[in-house]
């Protein structure tokens, strides 16, 4: 077995331990649940998504994604800041939401490009939330195969709504390139992840969100990546800390090259809750 794939599986089986050994209460709570499922809600996060991906022509990899979330509030709006922050090993060049313009080349680990995004939304809504803003992506990788070379940013939106049964929503990103290694290829990469949370009882939901990608700089039988799938997750409590935890897989139906066939998908999120309004922090 790959050094990647013992990498995941120890810690999934890490995880699953602690789940099965800690002393912990599901969190069932509507207002909590609901600003969970809300990415741009005024709740402050910290997520951890592990990235098992099999089955790319240049081998497989492993991918830590630290995603946090700090909201700030200004008068009638929300500037939610996300940050996305890969750390990884590759067998070679994957291409990912935070990849979107590898270099060839063979096995790789360190730290890959940071996305940075902040979305301006309304503090007050009725049923349609939305925000709206830009996203530069810094070419901070430590190796070529992790990252574009490139200084890159665009514009980037979610819009979402939360019946009594769930959230469903679509986000979206454009990314064009505008400086950085000259030698490598430029950036055009449009991201699209669709999302929805079905709620069970005790905190669990049934959930999927896969990221559809589109590479505007390859040839026409090579741009999009498009996979399909879901999982399951729950939110729980342990002592007053409240934990989301997922687990998914999504297949490839579509694949640009270097994409993987398969993935699986771990996240462990760690939340930091206020005092919930039901009406603007849904």
């Amino acid at each position: 077995m790959k050094k990647q794939s013992r990498w995941f599986c120890s810690a999934l089986l890490a995880v699953t331990a602690a789940l099965l050994s800690a002393i912990a209460v599901a969190e069932g709570g509507g207002d909590l649940r609901s600003a969970v499922q809300n990415p741009i809600s005024s709740l402050i996060s910290l997520p951890f998504k592990l990235s098992y991906e099999a089955g790319a022509e240049t081998g497989d990899g492993t991918v830590l994604n630290i995603n946090p979330v700090v909201p700030i509030t200004v008068g009638n709006w929300n500037l939610v800041n996300r940050a996305l922050i890969p750390v990884g090993r590759l067998d070679g060049p994957i291409v990912s939401e935070g990849n979107p313009s590898p270099a060839p080349g063979g096995s790789a680990s360190g730290l890959g490009d940071i996305n940075y995004s902040v979305y301006f939304s309304p503090v007050k809504y009725d049923k349609i939330i939305w925000g709206l803003g830009p996203s530069l992506t810094i070419p901070t990788a430590s190796e070529d195969q992790l990252g574009s070379g490139k200084w890159s940013a665009g514009v980037t939106g979610v819009t979402l709504t939360q019946p009594d049964w769930g959230t469903w929503g679509i986000l979206g990103r454009q990314l064009w390139s505008f400086a950085g290694d000259s030698d490598r290829k430029d950036v055009s990469q449009l991201l699209i992840q669709p999302f929805a949370n079905y709620n069970l009882d005790k905190g669990w939901y049934l959930t999927t969100s896969p990221t559809i990608t589109a590479d505007w700089e390859e040839e026409s039988g090579d741009k999009w990546t498009v996979p399909i799938g879901g999982g399951a997750g729950r939110l729980m409590r342990f002592g007053k800390q409240p934990v989301d935890f997922k687990l998914a897989a999504y297949y490839n139906v579509e694949k640009a090259k270097y994409a993987p066939d398969w993935s699986l998908q771990l996240q462990v999120k760690f939340l930091f809750p206020k005092k919930y309004a039901k009406k603007n922090d849904n």
